[in-house]
């Protein structure tokens, strides 16, 4: 079973370095940390899941 707190805050803590990175006019920075930070948790959900 995947570990959602795990997944949780994976996603949380991109969430945060995003907006750091907007606040920073960093948009492609941000949208990099976004998108993998959801393939990380997309894999880590697959693998878990298995």
């Amino acid at each position: 079973m995947p570990d959602y707190e795990k997944l949780y805050h994976l996603m949380v803590n991109a969430s945060e370095d995003a907006l750091a990175a907007l606040e920073n006019a960093n948009i492609w920075d941000a949208k990099r940390i976004l998108i993998t930070a959801e393939r990380e948790a997309e894999e880590r959900y697959i693998e878990e899941d298995s």
